[in-house]
């Protein structure tokens, strides 16, 4: 049985708890006031329950997420409604083909949205929705899985379980690799324990994602009208290496 949105928003909630939505956010916003300091306006692809749009709204950007996902935008707008933020908004929209109409300074895509793109296709899409949405001399952020750290720190089973007041999770992680692909399937079996109502929903979970290696993002994103200023180290600004799973590309929209 699949759970209900209730209990899987308290579930996604939950696993996510520890995820410092704060200082990442921070750290894209230092990446955009380094390359594009008079920046108002973003774009955010793949936005899920908007974890960094709500941070970077507050921090006076006015924002738009967009997802495909509807529970994730109920979830966002839920939270939304109990905020005073008339500067952010959510859309539902396949980032392949979504088209707002407006133009942004920013465009951002985190959380590895773009390792979800696990065709050429699906990523030329991707970028060139980025594309169509920024402004002459913007700015394109996303961050990914790293493919030389992928290979040589592969992803392994593992077990994991959590709780708070009101429920209990215990998740199995199997990941398959398609190395043919680039491809790893994550797939994750998933019970969810209500403690008030002493019921249980269980789950599964595939994740398709991409590896990706700076060659060939550097071309796509050259096809579509995008130049690489830099890659580094997720949250940290080193150079990518094959201990760095998560890397982050700041890319310049070209004239």
């Amino acid at each position: 049985m699949n759970p209900n949105f209730e209990q899987y928003a308290k579930y996604y909630n939950l696993l996510y708890a520890n995820k410092d939505y704060a200082a990442e956010s921070a750290y894209i916003l230092g990446l955009i006031k380094q390359y594009t300091p008079n920046s108002k306006t973003i774009l955010d692809l793949g936005c899920g329950t908007g974890g960094h749009a709500f941070e970077w709204a507050k921090n006076g950007f006015d924002v738009t997420g967009i997802d495909i996902s509807e529970d994730m935008l109920a979830a966002a707008h839920k939270r939304l409604d109990k905020d005073d933020l008339n500067n952010l908004r959510f859309e539902s929209g396949d980032i392949r083909t979504a088209r707002t109409g407006e133009l942004y300074d920013v465009v951002t895509a985190m959380f590895h949205v773009m390792s979800y793109q696990t065709s050429n296709d699906d990523l030329l899409a991707a970028f060139e929705t980025a594309r169509a949405h920024v402004k002459d001399n913007g700015l394109f952020v996303f961050d990914f899985w790293y493919g030389p750290a992928v290979l040589s720190d592969p992803p392994h089973k593992r077990n994991l379980e959590i709780e708070d007041h009101a429920i209990s999770v215990k998740r199995k992680t199997t990941p398959l690799m398609h190395f043919n692909r680039n491809v790893v399937d994550v797939n994750f079996d998933v019970e969810i324990k209500d403690k008030q109502t002493d019921t249980t929903d269980n789950l599964h979970e595939l994740h398709s994602m991409r590896y990706l290696f700076l060659p060939e993002l550097e071309l796509m994103l050259d096809q579509t009208e995008w130049k690489i200023e830099k890659a580094e180290a997720f949250m940290t600004g080193y150079e990518p290496s094959e201990r760095t799973w998560y890397v982050t590309i700041v890319a310049a929209s070209k004239k």
